[in-house]
């Protein structure tokens, strides 16, 4: 599983989902990635888009969890593409609603899969009809999310 996400704005409400799937037996906990090594990518061969690949590979699915500004990310716009062409399963959840320790609960923001589309048919159908979002605090996401990532992979036939 791959966690798409704003670092700079949600990265302390990105945690508290981590650390909700760290605390269950038997799950695995995907690899954290702080700020300096963000940084450090960007000055090595190939860069941020490398990273990404490094990060993507092995993974079934693809969470991005989204904020008040996360639809206007760059690179989370491009960790969905890589997704989408690789085939990986694809969710969003929202972070509304969860509290940042220093900040509290932020403003809501647009779905991140609403910027994608592609054509089926002659229409544009967006990521939003595709993949399926979720709400982290009304989904009860804590109890849910391993449901909604399994839901994902197998829809991905992953």
């Amino acid at each position: 599983m791959f966690f798409s996400f704003h670092y700079a704005r949600d990265v302390r409400r990105v945690v508290q989902v981590r650390n909700s799937w760290v605390m269950r037996p038997g799950d695995e906990a995907q690899p954290f990635y702080d700020k300096a090594e963000f940084e450090q990518a960007k000055r090595r061969a190939g860069g941020i888009e490398k990273w990404i690949e490094d990060q993507l590979a092995g993974t079934s699915v693809t969470v991005v969890l989204f904020g008040a500004e996360t639809y206007h990310r760059p690179w989370v716009r491009h960790e969905i593409k890589r997704s989408f062409e690789l085939g990986k399963g694809l969710l969003a959840v929202d972070l509304y609603g969860v509290k940042d320790p220093q900040l509290g609960v932020d403003v809501p923001g647009a779905n991140p899969l609403s910027y994608w589309s592609i054509k089926q048919g002659g229409v544009d159908v967006p990521f939003t009809q595709l993949y399926n979002t979720y709400s982290w605090v009304n989904g009860r996401g804590y109890a849910n999310m391993p449901a909604w990532i399994e839901a994902a992979a197998k829809k991905a036939g992953r």
